[in-house]
């Protein structure tokens, strides 16, 4: 995939959100917030960054992504589907009795999914295994992975870390989406995990702050990761839980919650509106 103009990428992260939010609503059932706030890096990830094919989604050369926060299936889903994996109509089979496309992200039956993940802290640890597994390999891919940073209160995802940097796993890039909020509150009062950089950065990784909203940012971060040798690299990425959709940002209410119809019909209104004002620049 050849690289993409900022102008392009907020394109396809704006027709994600639309996607994500309609998934969570005719499902009535799903996790809208922290689907939304990881966006922009995942559309980053899929359309300019990741040596990935839709026509040979098991190309043992290719790059890999886990899905850390694996309740996030209606970010990865609809990126998958844009990006050409399958088509868009699929994923009104979210969450269904008679579909495959479960809540949580799943690899036997949605094409692109790299790894099935759920229980937070697991995922990250199966992209270590990879990571390892292409050292020993051999190969030149990389292994991406996005946590929450409720998520990474788990014990797993330091033990991740550590094995990380044990193996020197270079090719290994975690992104922790930042947005502040778990299903509880506010991560500061659940279990406060500041400094993160600092507990990061002794646990062995190089470490990169950025806005995750903002694409020059998003990319410059993944082509930095790629030049550290020795050492994995994980990003802290500052964003905005629910973002895209005016009553849902800065909620923690919204990190499991379904809109009704009419909070559908104003979320896509918003999302509508900011897609034209992108398309028509």
């Amino acid at each position: 995939m050849g690289k993409c103009t900022n102008k392009e990428l907020a394109i396809e992260a704006t027709k994600a959100r639309k996607l994500a939010v309609q998934m969570v609503y005719e499902a009535s059932s799903g996790h809208p917030g922290g689907s939304l706030s990881c966006l922009d890096i995942l559309t980053t990830l899929y359309f300019d960054t990741m040596n990935v094919d839709p026509e040979n989604p098991k190309d043992p050369d290719r790059d890999r992504f886990v899905m850390s926060k694996g309740h996030c299936a209606p970010a990865m889903y609809p990126v998958l589907a844009l990006r050409g994996f399958f088509p868009v109509e699929e994923l009104h089979m979210f969450r269904r009795i008679d579909g495959h496309m479960s809540g949580h992200v799943e690899m036997n039956y949605v094409k692109g999914v790299d790894m099935s993940t759920g229980s937070l802290g697991q995922g990250v640890s199966t992209a270590v295994g990879m990571a390892l597994a292409g050292k020993i390999n051999k190969k030149d891919y990389r292994v991406y992975t996005i946590l929450g940073d409720g998520e990474i209160a788990e014990g797993q995802v330091w033990e991740a870390m550590m094995a990380a940097a044990k193996y020197k796993l270079d090719n290994f890039c975690a992104i922790v989406d930042v947005n502040g909020l778990q299903i509880d509150g506010r991560t500061a009062d659940v279990m406060p995990t500041e400094p993160k950089d600092k507990k990061f950065e002794s646990f062995g990784c190089h470490v990169i702050t950025i806005d995750g909203h903002d694409f020059d940012c998003i990319k410059a971060a993944f082509a930095e990761a790629a030049t550290i040798k020795g050492k994995p690299t994980v990003i802290l990425a500052k964003t905005v839980k629910g973002k895209g959709v005016s009553f849902m940002e800065d909620k923690a209410s919204w990190h499991g919650t379904a809109p009704n119809q009419e909070q559908y019909m104003t979320a896509e209104a918003e999302l509508d509106a900011y897609l034209k004002e992108l398309e028509a620049e």
